[in-house]
């Protein structure tokens, strides 16, 4: 049983909405306890195990099926539940030992709820008994190794990748070749472009939200509105973005995967271009376990980030809706996805930022980074497969205010790398820590400017917003724009 299952069920498995006929509960109850035992299932009854090197998704908290969601810990531990292993990490591992990690690439639809806690089984007779079981075991039985493998493979992706969905592992550049939005002038242009990040207020009040938008503004392009940061509620990314916009400063409206259902992402990004919104940015979401009491359900996401970016590409290139239907008027923006390019090793990590890139990601903007050597593996992994000349990246950086600030990150933030000689140069700054920040910042700042494939920076203030006027001013970068 060990090489299947690699860590225990997180959470019990799930059970139909309705009650079956006695034929399927039987079949059910037997697929239960033969990969309950096995595989760890939760019975999703969406079963994409030839996927994921026969190591069950589902185990995962998140319930990700698309890949890691970037808060591995250094000991390659679920930040979630330390007292285990992250489970995509072990799917990438075990993939590279096989050859197979290839097969990480398709884009897997987000769970059918219909189906949950019934038989996968069940869908493999019936297709078999469409596909024809004689031709089937004959193909299989007859064929070549290359034979059997490609029968096997269209035999399940018609069970894995429903009509409705239709993933594929292939790049798909935007129909829309103008650009729509400053941002993506900007980097279309391969200029070196800079944004920031200001935190949302707790409450209504909007007077501090436009004092800082008012001191970035002259010194980027655009402006991220964060949605929900280490899940805590403050004011909406959307309603962030329209008082940017009322002070006539671009935003970027981020969408966590955390708090959106399918219906609701798609009936959200309808109605943005009427706010004058185009770009949008999907992360996964910092997970409740974080966040404030009491903590909100844990269960599993409805779409990941990188099956919102699939959805979003479709809306807006084939004017097409999730459930197949055709919009008039499709929306327009400029799709974004986020990385923590430091949190695995490149070549996994590369996997990973490649798929979102297929799904429809035009910009990867990275999590924190504080040791910006350490890119160039992951770049040259994405030069690899050939996906670097087809995303523009915004590395990610902060001014260090404070010696507590750095050792919040560092303890309590997924995905952020920070050495320890950065809190040893804070820490001998003493009282002078924030102008030390700022000093690390700007050495960061000129390594990152160098590096191919780099297209600019994303200052997240942390509530420092005067300190982009100092960063840009002091890097060089107000002349460059």
């Amino acid at each position: 049983m060990l090489p299947f299952k690699p860590v225990r069920r997180w959470q019990p498995p799930f059970y139909p909405f309705k009650r079956e006929k006695w034929k399927g509960r039987l079949l059910t109850a037997v697929e239960r306890v033969i990969k309950g035992p096995l595989f760890g299932c939760r019975m999703c009854g969406n079963c994409i195990l030839q996927k994921t090197s026969m190591v069950c998704h589902m185990q995962c908290p998140k319930g990700l099926r698309n890949g890691p969601c970037g808060g591995i810990t250094p000991e390659d531990r679920c930040y979630i539940d330390n007292t285990r292993i992250c489970v995509w990490n072990e799917i990438y591992s075990r993939s590279v030992k096989s050859g197979t990690q290839e097969n990480l690439l398709e884009v897997l639809p987000p769970l059918d709820w219909n189906k949950t806690g019934t038989s996968t089984w069940k869908d493999v007779l019936q297709q078999a008994k469409k596909a024809g079981r004689s031709k089937i075991l004959v193909a299989i039985a007859a064929g070549k190794k290359s034979k059997r493998k490609e029968t096997l493979d269209d035999f399940f992706k018609t069970i894995r990748q429903p009509s409705w969905w239709q993933g594929d592992s292939l790049y798909h550049p935007p129909s829309i070749h103008n650009a729509v939005s400053d941002l993506e002038k900007i980097l279309a242009a391969r200029k070196f472009v800079v944004t920031a990040e200001i935190s949302a207020p707790v409450g209504t009040s909007t007077g501090k939200l436009i004092d800082d938008i008012n001191a970035v503004k002259p010194y980027v392009t655009a402006i991220n509105f964060t949605d929900s940061p280490s899940a805590k509620p403050k004011m909406s990314s959307l309603a962030s973005c329209t008082v940017a916009l009322s002070q006539y400063c671009e935003p970027v409206l981020q969408i966590a995967a955390r708090d959106i259902t399918r219906t609701g992402l798609q009936s959200s990004v309808m109605g943005l271009n009427q706010f004058g919104i185009r770009n949008i940015l999907c992360i996964t979401g910092d997970n409740p376990i974080i966040g404030s009491s009491p903590i909100a359900s844990m269960n599993v996401t409805d779409v990941d980030s990188a099956q919102m970016l699939w959805i979003l590409r479709r809306m807006r290139d084939d004017g097409i809706c999730l459930d197949g239907k055709i919009m008039s008027t499709p929306p327009s923006f400029f799709l974004g996805a986020s990385t923590s390019p430091l949190s695995m090793i490149p070549e996994l990590q590369a996997i990973k930022d490649q798929k979102k890139i297929n799904a429809g990601a035009q910009f990867l903007q990275t999590n924190l980074i504080f040791e910006p050597e350490k890119l160039d593996e992951w770049l040259e992994q994405l030069y690899k497969r050939n996906v670097l000349d087809k995303v523009f990246i915004i590395a990610g950086i902060s001014p260090l205010k404070s010696l507590r600030v750095a050792e919040f990150l560092r303890s309590k933030i997924p995905g952020v790398k920070l050495p320890v000689r950065v809190l040893e140069r804070l820490n001998k700054a003493g009282e002078s820590a924030h102008k030390e920040g700022l000093q690390i910042a700007l050495e960061t700042i000129e390594s990152l400017k160098g590096k191919q494939g780099i297209c600019g920076i994303h200052i997240m203030t942390l509530g420092w917003a005067t300190s982009v006027e100092t960063l840009v001013s002091m890097s060089g970068l107000k002349n460059s724009m």
